[in-house]
């Protein structure tokens, strides 16, 4: 059967969606909760009463497919609650770029991961298409996993 060329630029296009939308959940599926793909706040943290956590729970929107975090004043803030955090591997409470909000990510500061590559262990322990990079919160910023 033949088809128009704006019938074959359509599914091309359809299959395009498909593959990169699967590329995105397989990408986003890591072991931590903080890092998991987001629409909304209500979206993160599921094995935990967000009540109970030390600050309120964010979408990031600034990350392609949403970043569920949550908001914090120190490192001790961050899996401070049971279920929080999955894998035991440490986060940190950083400020995120512009926004004046400090939040939980994955670190990975060399105290943290040792001789591990940065990259392989934001990909490991986080997320297949996630790196190791500043936060851009100024002079406070922190070595953390983020796309």
């Amino acid at each position: 059967m033949k088809f128009s060329p704006i019938v074959r630029s359509a599914h091309y296009a359809l299959a395009t969606l498909v593959v990169s939308a699967a590329a995105l959940v397989q990408a986003c599926g890591g072991e931590e909760q903080a890092g998991q793909a987001c629409d909304v706040p209500a979206d993160c943290y599921p094995d935990v009463d967000p009540a109970d956590l030390k600050g309120d729970v964010q979408c990031l929107d600034k990350v392609t497919g949403g970043y569920c975090t949550h908001l914090c004043e120190t490192d001790a803030d961050c899996c401070a609650v049971t279920g929080e955090c999955k894998s035991g591997h440490p986060q940190v409470c950083s400020p995120f770029e512009s926004t004046g909000l400090r939040m939980c990510f994955l670190s990975c500061e060399k105290p943290d991961i040792g001789d591990d590559d940065e990259a392989t262990y934001c990909q490991t322990f986080a997320n297949d298409a996630f790196s190791c990079r500043s936060s851009g919160g100024g002079s406070a910023n922190r070595k953390v996993c983020t796309p």
